[in-house]
């Protein structure tokens, strides 16, 4: 099985560290003054700051990218999501919010991603990793 990830906003980035942190004993992983990742049982949770007179479709940022919150998806191996990212960019029906793209770069826990829509409106994320142990890499 492999981990899932979730996105979600939070109002405070320290006291969303402490309780994860330390209230439910989740490790720490990459953080910036954003957003800040937890492993939730061997799940990706990424808390993300939220701006509170957002109202956008896309009030997070990643790496410099803006990104919708919430978001949910899941985390794959590369050679799985380059087989998504292939299928999805062969159709015309697609509604991207980011095309597949890689973040972190020659960094711990470098990763591809790309954002869609589904026909309700979710955003949905899908991850892919050369190794599941760099999921939490920080």
């Amino acid at each position: 099985m492999t981990p899932f990830h979730l996105a979600f906003p939070v109002r405070d980035l320290d006291e969303t560290r402490a309780f994860y942190g330390e209230v439910l004993g989740c490790a720490i992983g990459r953080s910036s003054a954003t957003w800040v990742d937890f492993d939730l049982y061997g799940h990706q949770m990424s808390a993300h700051l939220r701006p509170q007179a957002t109202g956008a479709a896309r009030d997070g940022e990643v790496d410099g990218v803006a990104v919708p919150i919430p978001h949910f998806g899941a985390v794959l191996l590369m050679d799985e999501w380059e087989r998504l990212a292939a299928r999805l960019e062969a159709r015309s029906d697609i509604d991207w919010l980011e095309r597949p793209m890689v973040r972190f770069k020659g960094e711990p826990g470098e990763q591809a991603t790309l954002f869609i829509r589904d026909p309700s409106g979710n955003a949905l994320e899908f991850k892919g990793f050369r190794a599941l142990e760099q999921v939490f890499a920080h």
